[in-house]
């Protein structure tokens, strides 16, 4: 590789950590603020906070790398044409297509990053996050049993518990359940288990009271209990963490598409082989975007004005190709027969950036005189 085509390739790859770094830190501390309230809300440490944290680093990853290449690339194109080092390039007869040669390199190198992401790593991390999340849905003591706090698993439900003893006995215990409206009981007991059953857990009271409450009539009605089961398996079975998805599957599953995992995850085999390919998908708008934003700032010459109107066109360029890669994919979602419209935006994509290199080797084109508009004139 050339000494330049190292340099601007060292250039993309420096601003593409920095971007990436960024982007992802602001999608990390948006997703963190709900994440934390919920694991730490419902008994959860913050070392479980920190491990889920990083689970779901791999996704967020993928999300922004081709968001961060297209920043790199236009940052680094317009930094290097205002301060003319392109312009000396050009001088020393680089073409734009010569030019494009090290930022062609960089957009592999981001789409074999975003491709081993999507492949490897987001559905080892995700299926790992779904595990944890599965074993803390099982845990009740860490969900909700927390001694000497007044803790609400459930709307309408609120529970104190004074003391948890080693042995799992539950002392002291204080549940009011409000769901019904115009109807609350509550419920006291000097000591209380948790059990497992078939269809959920359950809490046995012992020695206890439980007084309804007719909120229209003003009506209390009291009754003493030797020992009372009350069911806790809805409390269990809320929406604190999804269930099993499509993404969380490696994509030899999904072309397998087992009709096991089918039924566990109600998809269907369409969106199985499609998830499958948007993920290869993933990796080449990488590339594209970052073809799109250093080829597109290569039009036109220097300009003490800047590049604000190629830097603009480079984004609609990208908005264009993202819908139509989400147009096409909405059709290869649908049916299996046509799982190949997932790449229509690559050569699409790939074309536009030739075109726009094609255009720049060939200024006095579109110039007024002479080329296309001379030909106009005549």
């Amino acid at each position: 590789m050339a000494r330049f085509d190292r340099y601007l390739l060292s250039q993309l790859l420096v601003l593409f950590g920095f971007f990436a770094l960024v982007l992802v830190l602001i999608l990390w501390v948006n997703r963190a603020v709900g994440l934390f309230d919920r694991l730490i809300a419902n008994g959860q440490t913050a070392w479980v906070f920190l491990e889920f944290s990083i689970l779901m680093l791999p996704a967020m990853i993928a999300t922004i790398l081709p968001f961060a290449a297209f920043f790199a690339a236009v940052f680094v194109a317009n930094r290097l044409t205002t301060e003319s080092e392109l312009v000396v390039a050009e001088a020393a007869g680089y073409s734009p297509f010569r030019l494009a040669r090290p930022a062609f390199s960089f957009g592999i190198f981001a789409a074999i990053f975003a491709l081993v992401l999507s492949h490897l790593l987001v559905p080892m991390s995700q299926l790992r996050l779904a595990e944890r999340q599965a074993e803390i849905a099982q845990n009740v003591t860490a969900r909700f049993l927390n001694e000497g706090t007044f803790v609400h698993p459930a709307d309408g439900i609120t529970l104190y518990i004074r003391e948890i003893s080693p042995e799992g006995e539950l002392r002291d215990v204080f549940l009011a359940d409000s769901r019904n409206a115009g109807h609350e009981v509550t419920y006291t007991a000097q000591r209380a288990l948790v059990v497992r059953a078939d269809d959920g857990p359950r809490l046995i009271m012992f020695q206890g009271l439980a007084q309804a409450l007719d909120l229209e009539s003003r009506q209390l009605t009291t009754t003493g209990f030797d020992d009372f089961t009350y069911d806790i398996s809805s409390l269990m079975s809320g929406d604190l963490f999804p269930d099993r998805a499509v993404g969380h599957l490696y994509t030899p599953a999904l072309v397998a598409a087992d009709p096991a995992l089918l039924a566990e995850t109600g998809a269907d085999r369409a969106g199985f082989l499609f998830e499958a390919n948007r993920r290869t998908q993933q990796g080449l708008m990488t590339l594209l975007a970052a073809l799109t934003g250093f080829t597109t700032l290569l039009l036109g010459g220097f300009s003490r004005f800047g590049l604000w109107r190629q830097i603009m066109l480079a984004g609609v360029i990208l908005m264009v190709m993202q819908s139509v890669n989400n147009s096409f994919a909405d059709m290869a979602r649908a049916d299996t027969s046509v799982t190949w419209l997932t790449y229509v935006a690559t050569p699409i994509g790939l074309a536009i950036s030739a075109l726009v290199l094609w255009i720049s080797a060939r200024p006095a084109l579109f110039s007024r005189r002479g080329g296309f508009w001379r030909k106009v004139r005549a």
